[in-house]
């Protein structure tokens, strides 16, 4: 019996969105979007040039050039040309703003007086266009505000209702070159996907990945979500389908709220390295990542002096807000024989080919593509049971879990795997087949059989 074959990307303009995509910021978020970015360029779309690179943030056009550069030099970014930014081609050659802009503002909006506006210009300081400010309001995106257009003398020449209305503008005209062909739209933001969750082109099709965790502590299944999330909710059932990084999260979101959106999953891609067993160090244990509140670095500390193992000593390489405070802390304990903090690595993976043993504290995650990095440099983890998506690898192997929050259990299973070389070296042999379910190329298949899936049905927004 023949195995079925593979599915084949549709034939189809595919436009990726992102509120801002600059090198260091948004860790995993951005290294996600990318990815899937290079996928599709690698499975041929627009003839390996990749997709359409759509970005919103309000930067320069000489900022944007540099982190296009950025990306290019890391090899993130397949077409420099692809990547565009809605701010870039809002201003026209001779100044004001461009034609499409201004086609769109309308000259019978008129601004609230009492509204600051950030004025944005081009390089020779001419104004094209100016943005509500809404301080301190998560929700500043779904504003009524007018966002105000200029013409070349720098008068106001007319306004767009709000952000959807300016963000709505570039798209239509973005989309208006591809004639009558289908759209595959990837929106990897969910600011973007509530302003464009009412987008009834029929051509289009809106596929939503989520990156991150969707509840508040204690991050429970059922524990409560701030107002973001809440609204989001509401509207999953418009998109065609919204991707999820782990099953588990999926799961949870489905027994939660039912299924009256399309919930599928599409592992976050990681592509394999070459470990060096070489350098690996006897005794090592990493911690690896940002020093941020919800990592519970300090529990982390605690857990592996009390392990009190010979010999063994904690390297935490990361930077971030949390630094003074475990400074502090390791003094306090009287550890800094045998606990570094090292700082930011720029070779990352080095750390890991050293490591014996990798510790996991943290309270959640979005997706686990720290653990798998770790697994494909066959060091194993030791980590809290914390959603998502750390179970979702560590069941398979290469791996310990233990209790969320239970220093003393994570103390334990320190010690008995760096007490047990045998157990130890078998975790690290078995941990780069277990990495190897978020190849890229299984989650290459997984996005392609959902796209070709939604590009045979109608839009749900039609």
């Amino acid at each position: 019996m023949l195995p079925d074959a593979a599915p084949v990307l549709p034939d189809a303009e595919y436009v990726v969105l992102s509120s801002r995509l600059i090198p260091g910021m948004d860790g995993g978020y951005t290294i996600a979007t990318l990815t899937r970015a290079r996928q599709l360029a690698a499975a041929g779309v627009a003839d390996g040039a990749g997709p359409q690179l759509l970005t919103f943030d309000p930067g320069t056009a000489a900022d944007h050039a540099a982190h296009r550069q950025t990306f290019v030099e890391q090899g993130a970014l397949v077409d420099p040309s692809r990547m565009r930014n809605l701010f870039d081609e809002a201003v026209a050659p001779g100044g004001g703003a461009a034609d499409w802009l201004r086609a769109a503002a309308d000259a019978a909006v008129s601004p609230d007086p009492d509204v600051e506006y950030r004025v944005l210009a081009d390089a020779e300081g001419r104004p094209f266009a100016a943005l509500p400010v809404i301080p301190g309001n998560p929700d500043w995106h779904l504003t009524e505000e007018p966002v105000l257009v200029y013409d070349a003398a720098g008068e106001v020449a007319g306004a767009l209702h709000g952000f959807r209305g300016l963000y709505r503008a570039w798209l239509e005209k973005v989309t208006a070159a591809f004639g009558d062909r289908l759209i595959v739209v990837i929106c990897e933001s969910r600011q973007l996907g509530e302003l464009i969750a009412d987008w009834s082109d029929p051509r289009v099709r809106i596929l939503h990945p989520i990156h991150t965790m969707h509840v508040e502590a204690p991050y429970t299944p059922d524990a409560p979500m701030n107002t973001l999330w809440t609204r989001w909710f509401r509207l999953t059932d418009r998109f065609d389908a919204v991707i999820w990084p782990t099953t588990t999260q999926r799961d949870d979101v489905v027994a939660r709220f039912g299924e009256p959106a399309r919930h599928v999953v599409v592992p976050n891609p990681i592509a394999p390295v070459t470990g060096r067993d070489d350098l690996r160090e006897d005794g090592l244990v990493v911690v690896l990542g940002r020093l941020a509140p919800g990592k519970r670095i300090d529990q982390a500390i605690r857990a592996f002096l009390a392990a009190d193992v010979p010999d063994a000593r904690m390297e935490i390489w990361g930077g971030g807000p949390e630094e003074g405070r475990l400074r502090a802390l390791i003094e306090e304990l009287g550890a800094g024989d045998r606990v570094l903090l090292a700082g930011y690595t720029d070779s990352p993976g080095t750390v890991l080919d050293r490591a014996s043993l990798i510790v996991t504290a943290t309270a959640y995650e979005g997706q686990p593509l720290s653990i798998v990095e770790a697994l494909l440099h066959g060091a194993p983890v030791v980590s809290y049971d914390a959603r998502y998506g750390i179970r979702d690898v560590l069941e398979q192997g290469g791996g310990v879990l233990v209790p969320s929050g239970d220093v003393d259990a994570l103390g334990v299973a320190i010690r008995d795997l760096l007490t047990d070389p045998d157990r130890l070296a078998a975790l690290s042999a078995e941990a780069p087949s277990v990495a190897a379910a978020w190849s890229p190329q299984r989650s290459l298949d997984a996005l392609t059989a959902v796209i070709a899936s939604v590009a045979e049905r109608p839009s749900r927004r039609v």
